[in-house]
């Protein structure tokens, strides 16, 4: 595929997508800006409404700030779907969804200064002339008033145990308009520090003792990033947008260990490290403009990044006999380009939208496995699957309908499909192409002024990591993965109801059930006699339901308090590959549960308050073991919070109030765990306090 090639089909897919959708459209209405965001208050009921006066006593510094006190809203990143695909998330700026991969929603609401923001809106996302939202959206309503603002914040950390403090915790973005231009520009560094230490006990297959061990770890995680974003108020109603980012990435993990008691092998020290360090980069944009009786917008992204990691695993005795020890090291490049177009436009009294989108996905990858030999040299070891370069090459094409049939009824519809080839080059590579339907059915019901009933059924395709296509060691876990060039994408069918209930003066509350079908589940599957990997398996089910709620005590007395709570119950079910028998999805959730208590004391700038969080998830289910690995499960943290100190925000916090700690419950087999036992391994590390302070202020 020569970049002519792909360069010339990103442009045929998004010239037919933006210029079919006229050719259809009967009974056309004229537009000559953006349809609004909300739904015309004369024919539906319109959404709740939120001033900046509403988050006033919270001293908000940015709309993040501000989103994160809507009674009763969680706000829902976008996920990683393929390519740019339709709009997943939960909120829209100025009535759009915001264009890119790696520009997430929290980083883009931080850099949004409060003083820009006139409201916020809570919208039924079936309303919406916006394909893929339902349930619950968050509009923010942002405008620059021209002259330069910014803010800034600095959250250094500190643990009492096993971790050096965090000092590079740092964000700051200035935000202005020129003429036609609005423009936002911001670094940050989402540094953190963590560790853990503590003693792990290895039992014989009868429950005796066979080994101590006594390891320490620490992580240290360095981001800096700088970003950017230009908007265009072009002529007529036409607006553009320009996004870019730069991101380093540096980590460095170190384990040390003694392992004692074992009467078979000889007293020993253990030391793992294991760095990445490398770049990531993404530009994109969007260009939207009248044309005809609708408008059409085109949207494009370029993404890099490599991120070169490595481990090393060295062993040394006590009785002086020579080390021991591995080393792999893996350089992989990965790089997405998009196009995508999108046509709407009104007729009929609906909504209508045509798109199309081309996406070309690739990584070039190089992995190495060496043994540490006896002189102290290293020799390599074959590695077979753990080079090759994987390249996907899809085209999407996608309607939308949308319409209100009365003042409490809206629904939407969208279909289509996707059209993918995907080759592998190198580790048993084959080249394989797919039809997949896409599509989702979804509903806003107001049966009264104080509550909603949104339904949504969807049916999706997954994402690809590619590097579960190919070879992978673990040395920490003595584990790894063959190659498995036969994956492909799950596919989802997902249907959900959710209630939200307006309790007025006392807040709101939501209720969610929901339930999938996934087809090609990705799990651990066996290669060969002995291997193992990410594989496909034919289906899986998952189901729950989900309670939040915002209670405010102002009614009661208790000014300026208020509790937000969180209970999800999920279950799960898979037919295991190799013993053929149903078991839950590895590592999926079974039960989170969340409280969180504000109170803003009234006629002064301070706030206190604390939060209890639980959860709980499956076992992870291997081919030679299942093992059980979680931190808490409880967390708990209290803060107090200055509003005004010399104009700034300063929050001080500790976590970890109620003594999490981190264990590894699992059982190892000899051979597949369908043969006898090997051992048990039990872990309990401690983790310890954790101390944050933030300063915070806007100019």
């Amino acid at each position: 595929m020569t970049a002519f090639s792909a360069a010339g089909r990103l442009l045929l897919v998004s010239l037919l997508a933006g210029t079919a959708a006229p050719l259809f459209a009967q009974d056309t209405e004229t537009g000559d800006a953006p349809a609004p965001v909300a739904p015309d208050p004369a024919t539906v009921e319109g959404p709740r409404t939120y001033t900046p006066a509403d988050f006033a006593r919270f001293a908000p510094k940015n709309a993040l700030d501000m989103l994160r006190q809507v009674p009763g809203f969680v706000i829902k990143e976008a996920a990683q779907e393929r390519g740019l695909g339709q709009a997943t998330g939960n909120v829209l700026i100025n009535g759009q969804r915001i264009s890119g991969k790696s520009n997430d929603v929290l980083t883009e609401l931080g850099r949004i200064p409060s003083g820009n923001v006139s409201r916020i809106e809570i919208l039924d996302g079936a309303t919406l002339d916006i394909p893929g939202l339902s349930g619950q959206v968050a509009n923010i309503v942002a405008k620059s008033g021209g002259a330069l603002s910014g803010q800034f914040a600095w959250e250094p950390s500190f643990r009492k145990f096993n971790t050096d403090p965090v000092f590079t915790r740092a964000s700051a973005s200035v935000s202005g308009k020129t003429g036609a231009f609005e423009y936002t520009l911001g670094i940050q560094n989402n540094a953190n520090h963590s560790g853990a230490s503590g003693g792990t006990i290895i039992y014989n297959p009868d429950y005796s003792v066979r080994e101590f061990r006594d390891d320490h770890w620490t992580g240290e995680v360095e981001n800096p990033r700088v970003s950017g974003r230009l908007t265009y108020d072009g002529p007529g109603s036409s607006v553009g947008n320009l996004n870019g980012s730069y991101q380093r990435v540096y980590y460095d993990y170190l384990e040390t260990g003694f392992r004692t008691g074992n009467p078979n092998v000889p007293d020993r020290f253990r030391l793992l490290k294991q760095t990445e360090g490398g770049y990531a980069y993404e530009i994109g944009g969007d260009f939207e403009f009248k044309l005809g009786p609708g408008r059409l917008k085109f949207i494009g992204l370029n993404s890099v990044d490599e991120v070169p990691s490595g481990q090393d695993l060295r062993t040394s005795f006590d009785d002086g006999r020579p080390d021991t020890g591995q080393r792999f090291a893996r350089t992989g490049k990965s790089s997405e380009r998009i196009a995508r177009s999108e046509y709407k436009w009104k007729g009929g009294g609906a909504d209508w939208q045509i798109s199309g989108e081309a996406a070309f996905n690739s990584l070039d990858n190089v992995s190495e496995l060496f043994e540490l030999l006896p002189n102290g040299d290293y020799q390599a070891i074959d590695l077979d699957g753990g080079t090759a370069r994987v390249e996907e090459d899809r085209y999407e094409l996608m309607g939308s309908y949308g319409r209100t049939l009365s003042p409490k009824l809206s629904f939407q519809v969208a279909a289509g499909g996707e059209y993918s080839n995907l080759r592998q080059a190198g580790g048993g590579g084959l080249s394989r192409t797919f039809w997949r339907p896409k599509g989702q059915f979804s509903a806003a019901w107001k049966p009264n002024k104080k509550t909603d009933v949104n339904i949504r059924l969807q049916r999706r395709v997954g994402q690809l990591s590619f590097y579960d296509f190919l070879a992978t060691v673990n040395l920490g876990n003595e584990s790894g993965n063959a190659g498995n060039p036969d994956l492909v994408p799950s596919q989802t069918w997902h249907a959900e109801v959710e209630a939200i209930r307006n309790l007025g003066a006392y807040g709101s509350t939501t209720f969610r059930l929901y339930g999938q079908k996934i087809d090609d589940i990705i799990d651990t599957i066996p290669i060969g006699a002995t291997g193992e990997s990410p594989g496909n398996i034919p289906s899986a089910k998952v189901w729950g339901a989900e309670w939040k709620t915002t209670f405010q005590f102002d009614p009661m007395g208790w000014k300026g308090a208020k509790l937000d709570a969180r209970i999800q119950m999920q279950g799960s079910s898979l037919r295991d590959p190799l013993t053929g028998e149903e078991r839950p999805i590895s590592n999926t959730l079974i039960r989170l549960g969340t409280l969180s208590l504000r109170h803003d004391i009234p006629n002064s700038d301070w706030a206190w308050g604390g939060a209890l969080t639980y959860e709980w998830y499956n076992k992870n289910y291997r081919l030679t073991e299942v093992g059980h690995q979680w931190e808490g499960p409880v967390w708990g943290s209290l803060f107090v919070e200055n509003k005004d100190v010399f104009g700034l925000t300063v929050r001080a916090s500790v976590g970890n109030i109620v003594g999490a700690r981190s264990y590894w419950n699992r059982t190892v087999y000899q051979g597949r765990r369908t043969g006898p036992v090997a051992f048990y391994e039990r872990r309990d590390r401690l983790i310890g306090p954790l101390f944050n302070f933030a300063i915070r202020g806007k100019f």
